[in-house]
């Protein structure tokens, strides 16, 4: 008997016949396709007639799963921004010093 699960982006699940694990990437309802991506990197796209007919079970990320190249590029992106937001509070604090800078020569005018 099928469990009825609706698919959600980034859940696991354990195809019990296939005894696959995978987890769902994009859910396209106007296309009614699921993008899925398998344990051993292989990405797949099924119909959602299809996805209600497979006999699944929601299961938590596997254990030792490092990822996709997907996943790495995300967190590389996520880096950078940090990066850029770190060098941007940097550019400010000097511009900062460089007012104080000239306040202080002012004052010493006086």
């Amino acid at each position: 008997m099928s469990r009825e699960y609706e698919p959600a982006v980034g859940q696991w699940y354990e195809n019990i016949d296939e005894n696959e694990s995978f987890r769902v990437l994009s859910v396209d309802e106007d296309a009614e396709l699921v993008e899925l991506e398998y344990l051993d990197g292989d990405l797949e796209e099924i119909d959602l007639e299809t996805w209600h007919e497979l006999d699944l079970e929601k299961i938590t990320e596997p254990e030792g799963w490092a990822g996709s190249a997907e996943d790495e590029d995300e967190e590389e992106e996520e880096k950078d921004e940090k990066d850029d937001l770190d060098e941007t509070w940097d550019d400010d604090e000097d511009e900062d010093d460089d007012d104080w800078d000239e306040e202080e020569k002012e004052s010493d005018n006086y």
